[in-house]
């Protein structure tokens, strides 16, 4: 055998498949062939990279720009014997470590699931025995039985098959059981078909719900199609975010103004001061524009936003997905039970002559059936009932309840049929007892239809379902409301006007239509066969069905279309299908719902992707890489792209984006894995709930930026202009550290806790672009950096030339500085505004003063301890005020009121 397994499967016939695999379908394969495969192809599991250790990622934290700085500053305070300040600089910056080392999420664990996902026992045929084994230790060259149940365990070129059906949707997102076909007169496929088109081929995951085959193993492990799933997840894992990538390129700008800065510092020092002191005015430079505090108040900003969408059904698994999905430009959502309720519902009807529409979602009998707004009862409409009997008898599946919820035994169309009929209050058993099955031919792909004899009180009846072109040729009679025969013309197609104007209204709303017949037979007949049903039925009716929008759904598409976000359906269903959703959902762009294949979309090269990526709204039948491949291209066109899915297929697409969502209840473990966020209750509509909450907590991010770097600032300009000049330094580096960290932290957290602004949807997305500070922030931290210049600079000149006391001057500038700051807390909340709309009525919110309160709380007792604790004096060099000192700092802080209040009109907070 050779060392590679063959490729495209499906396009080789059954003797060339068993020749390359050097097999033998009747004997399998023998233990030593077994065990020489094994030792060659590994076991039937998959393998992931192996993740880093936990010292290396906590070392990695420390990879940062301004943390370098840092390091090197306490490095040099230790260099000339200032220990204490030094082992200060290294806590800060290892605090920043732990804090990021705990954000970081663990280790992957998508490859886990997708492992986990096809972990079960297989049926083979070895040595001419047919054996139980557990899946791993399957090889390419096994021949594996199926049956009704079972757990594909490999990918497996069908040979044998019997009314096959296989449940794909976890790696298709079809949404329908996939009919198979295969034999050795079974024409083998084209290579480029689409992986849900293979009718030859079962794969990894997939479930079989109805019927039986026979299949060889092609491919295990890491080599199946979910296993080449496995490997596009692993080259995404170490994806950055929009805020992460912001705040990265923000850091670099950071870092290169301080270190062009320190640089003047000392120079101009070494001019005027003692190297000694050169160095201190240097080091205190660095620790000043270094904001210590924000890593520790993004990472709280963060974790409370993810409490409150929590509240919404939107778990957040990595912190910085919180700020990303507020920034979404554009979200690519599955259709399979994301958009839709992922249960077959029939809903629509022809039978008799009339139309009829039929209320009520998935399985569950809860709903009617209704002509002209009329609720129709069992005496109504003889058609129908007979088109609805039909459709119950000739049926292997059947309804049942699963933790409160109605689920379907078998092939999601007959559960549909099932319903539609209990809605009339038709129920299977009850007429199954009345009209008890003789015999039935099992739905095959050869001729398109089933069919069942049944024991009647009107005597033998077989009943007939199938498709509408292999029904209607052979009915020679229609059944109108009256249940009264009539006479119809249908030859080769389909020539009654009725019959194919119904078939194609149904088709337009992207309905999967089935026809529904029977034929009245002799008493003495006790079986049927194909040539019973070749003429002479008569026809019943037509149902068509879908898998229903939510209309949850609905509304949440609308609010985020409204929102300036874009929505986009990427599915592996059918385009006709896929197209008639986006519709009926309203999803479009400018008005239209243009819809690409998954064929046409791999003939396009990276350019004409990207620009088909923008303009489209449905992509029917993606393959996982192509789902994969649209992301990028939309990434590459510069926007933040949120993608839902709940199937392995949509995994690696997850992963790519800028942030992936996951159903949490009906989502396979791979998706929850390779997600960001989850929806607790499998609701399009948390989505737009979520949204509000991340684009509100990006803009607290801002503020307390906006809060916390003009303190840098103002230290940044005391201490270059004093050492300019040649003074003594207004604050030290220890006190600077005490105002970055401490001070910040306490103030800064309040704003985390601001509630969003009343507009936040009827804004349009961020600029995917848009820097972490604009032109119009800079100018507000520099405005208000000049401000706390002044303050810092001239309290320590007065109260130092007027007292002589360096240490009070210090305390006193910084008390000072502490005073305005809490005047500029107050301007940037909603704390004033929404208590002012709340005294006249315009909002009737609960406002939240707690936070802000307690935040200038906790600040004013901060700085009594920074004043009066004896210890404290001693390590931060500072003295205890007097009462009317205390006065004077205040009143040094009031002209920030108006000062904020200008700078406002040009930045407003929110």
């Amino acid at each position: 055998m050779q060392d590679k397994l063959p490729q495209n499967s499906h396009s080789l016939d059954i003797e060339e498949t068993i020749d390359l695999l050097e097999t033998d379908q009747a004997q399998g394969l023998n233990s030593i062939q077994v065990k020489e495969r094994i030792a060659r192809f590994g076991f039937n599991e998959l393998t992931g990279k192996k993740g880093k250790p936990w010292w290396l990622k906590f070392l990695l934290q420390y990879n940062q720009p301004l943390l370098y700085i840092l390091l090197i500053a306490g490095a040099t305070k230790a260099i000339i014997g200032e220990f204490v300040n030094a082992f200060v600089i290294w806590g800060v910056t290892t605090t920043n470590a732990i804090i990021g080392y705990v954000q970081e999420s663990k280790a992957e664990g998508a490859i886990a699931a997708l492992a986990k996902s096809i972990t079960t026992e297989a049926t083979v045929i070895r040595e001419n025995q047919k054996l139980r084994i557990p899946s791993r230790e399957l090889v390419p060259g096994d021949v594996v039985l199926l049956t009704s149940g079972d757990k594909v365990p490999a990918d497996l070129r069908l040979i044998k098959v019997r009314n096959l059906q296989v449940d794909e949707s976890a790696l298709t997102g079809e949404s329908v059981a996939v009919e198979k076909e295969a034999g050795v007169e079974t024409p083998p496929l084209p290579p480029d078909i689409p992986l849900a088109e293979r009718k030859n081929m079962a794969y990894t995951g997939g479930f079989v719900t109805f019927g039986q085959a026979t299949g060889i193993v092609v491919a295990t492990g890491n080599t199946t199609e979910t296993g080449r799933i496995s490997q596009l997840l692993e080259n995404k894992i170490d994806l950055s975010t929009p805020l992460t990538r912001k705040f990265d390129k923000f850091s670099k700008n950071w870092l290169y103004m301080v270190l062009g800065v320190a640089t003047l510092t000392l120079m101009a020092g070494l001019q005027t001061k003692p190297w000694r002191d050169a160095i201190e005015a240097t080091v205190a430079l660095i620790v000043g524009s270094i904001p210590e505090g924000l890593p520790a108040v993004v990472t709280v900003t963060l974790a409370i936003g993810v409490s409150r969408m929590a509240r919404r059904h939107a778990i957040i698994r990595k912190l910085p997905a919180v700020e990303t999905l507020g920034s979404a430009t554009v979200i690519c959502s599955d259709k399979t039970g994301t958009l839709t309720e992922n249960q077959m519902t029939v809903q629509a009807i022809y039978a008799g002559g009339h139309q009829y529409a039929v209320t009520g979602v998935g399985y569950s009998p809860e709903g009617e059936i209704v002509q002209d707004g009329k609720r129709i009862d069992l005496s109504g409409d003889l058609g129908l009932h007979e088109c609805l009997s039909a459709g119950l008898l000739c049926n292997d599946s059947h309804l049942e309840t699963k933790n409160g919820k109605w689920v379907v035994v078998g092939d999601p169309t007959e559960g549909a049929l099932i319903t539609s009929a209990n809605k009339l209050g038709l129920i299977k058993p009850l007429l199954e007892q009345q009209m008890p099955r003789l015999d039935g031919i099992p739905f095959e792909s050869e001729f398109q239809y089933m069919a069942t004899l049944h024991a009647t009180p009107t005597g033998k009846t077989i009943y007939v379902k199938g498709s509408v072109e292999a029904i209607a040729k052979r009915c020679t009679f229609m059944l109108n409301s009256n249940g009264q025969l009539k006479p119809i013309d249908c030859q080769e197609t389909l020539n009654t006007s009725s019959i194919e104007r119904e078939v194609n209204i149904m088709a337009r709303q992207g309905l999967r239509v089935l026809a529904l017949a029977k034929k009245l037979v002799p008493n003495e007949q006790t079986t049927v066969d194909h040539v019973d049903i070749d003429t002479g039925l008569i026809f019943l009716g037509l149902q068509g069905m879908i898998d229903p929008p939510r209309e949850s759904a609905m509304k949440a598409v609308k609010a985020c279309q409204e929102a300036g976000i874009q929505v986009k359906m990427i599915t592996g269903d059918h385009a006709v299908t896929a197209q008639a959703i986006a519709t009926r959902m309203g999803i479009n762009k400018n008005g239209s719902v243009l819809a690409f294949s998954g064929a046409e979309l791999a003939q396009m090269d990276y350019q004409e992707l990207a620009q088909v990526a923008e303009d489209g709204v449905v992509f029917a039948r993606v393959a996982p890489e192509q789902k994969l491949r649209l992301v990028e291209a939309l990434q590459s066109k510069g926007e933040i792209v949120a993608m839902t899915g709940d199937g392995v297929n949509d995994a690696p697409a997850l992963k790519q984006a800028d942030i992936g969502i996951a159903m949490g209840m009906a989502g396979t473990e791979v998706a929850k894995e390779a997600a960001d966020m989850l929806l607790t209750d499998d609701n399009f509509a948390s989505i737009k709930a979520a949204v509000e909450e991340g684009r509100a907590v990006y803009k607290n991010l801002v503020k307390a930026m906006c809060f916390i770097l003009p303190v840098n600032g103002g230290e940044s300009m005391t201490i270059l202009f004093s050492t300019l000049v040649g003074r003594e330094l207004p604050i030290l580096s220890l006190q600077i550290l005490w105002l970055n960290v401490i001070n910040s932290i306490t103030m800064t957290v309040p704003l985390a806790f601001e509630p969003k602004p009343q507009n936040v949807m009827q804004q349009s997305p961020r600029r995917p672009n848009e820097a972490l500070l604009s032109g119009s922030r800079i100018k507000r931290i520099l405005a208000i950096s000049l401000f706390n210049w002044i303050v810092i600079f001239g309290v320590f000149e007065y109260i130092r030339q007027t007292t002589g006391d360096i240490n009070l001057a210090r305390t006193m500038a910084i008390n000072a500085l502490i005073a305005g700051r809490i005047f500029y807390l107050l301007s940037l909340s909603q704390l004033v505004p929404n208590l002012i709309a709340k005294m006249d009525g315009t909002i009737k919110e609960n406002v939240d003063i707690p936070a802000i309160g307690f935040g200038i709380i906790g600040a004013i007792i901060l700085q009594l301890c920074f004043s009066y604790v004896p210890l404290i004096n001693e390590f931060f060099f500072t003295v205890p005020l007097r009462f009317d000192q205390w006065l004077f700092c205040f009143a040094v802080g009031l002209p920030m009121i108006p000062w904020a209040a200008f700078v406002n009109r040009f930045d407003p907070p929110n």
